[in-house]
């Protein structure tokens, strides 16, 4: 490794982030794995998570479970994008969970999605299915904020999924909704559950749910970004 990293430092504004960042881009995940002395598992089926906290570790995020951005401090969100050889996104991109009580109370402007999505840090990961995990190289990294076409394009997509909750007819949606948002399953294994409502208002037991983006959506920011619309 031709750098150092500092875990344990927090970046204490989008300068010193995006100077860290831009610091990864182009080296591998087993070369940031050694340089924290982590091991890099065989394989993400038991570690699906293992990318995203390496990253996170790299660049002096927050790690919390609260439903606040990863560097608090900045209003900035992590994200990786795990990409192919042609820039394209291989999966959706994990939003945050879905609050599927109280939801007649919630606004598009202090929901959790819209904190998430104010101001989000993507980092690009090549991950074909042919590289080996520690061979994966990190791309440059992408600082963006929706513009106002996105907003309400997203804005749409969480208000249509908030109204069929509110009515109690969360399990009528499914993944093809949503231009840009989608709502999908989202928990550990089949016995994992949460409280929601049903169409007659009363509390019910059902599967926890997650907002993710498109690959349309994170495939036209990786576009814009590079220049390649």
């Amino acid at each position: 490794m031709t750098f150092e990293i500092a875990p344990e430092y927090t970046p204490q504004s989008e300068e010193e982030l995006m100077e860290r960042a831009n610091a990864l881009a182009g080296h591998t995940l087993g070369e940031l794995a050694c340089a924290l002395g982590l091991a890099v598992p065989a394989s993400l089926r038991r570690h699906k998570g293992w990318v995203g906290q390496l990253i996170e570790t790299c660049l002096g995020a927050m790690a919390t479970n609260r439903p606040v951005p990863d560097f608090e401090n900045l209003g900035i969100e992590l994200k990786t994008l795990p990409v192919d050889r042609f820039g394209q996104p291989r999966e959706t991109t994990y939003l945050c969970t879905v609050d599927l009580s109280e939801v007649e109370e919630l606004q598009w402007e202090s929901s959790r999605a819209r904190k998430k999505l104010a101001r989000v840090l993507f980092i690009p990961i090549l991950a074909e299915p042919d590289i080996d995990l520690g061979a994966r190289m990190v791309g440059s990294p992408i600082l963006w904020s929706p513009n106002d076409a996105q907003e309400q394009a997203l804005r749409r997509d969480w208000q249509e999924h908030m109204d069929l909750i509110a009515q109690g007819l969360v399990e009528t949606i499914t993944a093809r909704d949503g231009r840009y948002l989608q709502i999908r399953p989202k928990a550990a294994n089949a016995h994992v559950m949460t409280w929601g409502v049903d169409d007659r208002g009363d509390a019910v037991m059902t599967t926890p749910r997650g907002f993710y983006l498109r690959t349309s959506f994170t495939g036209e920011l990786l576009r814009a970004h590079f220049g390649l619309i």
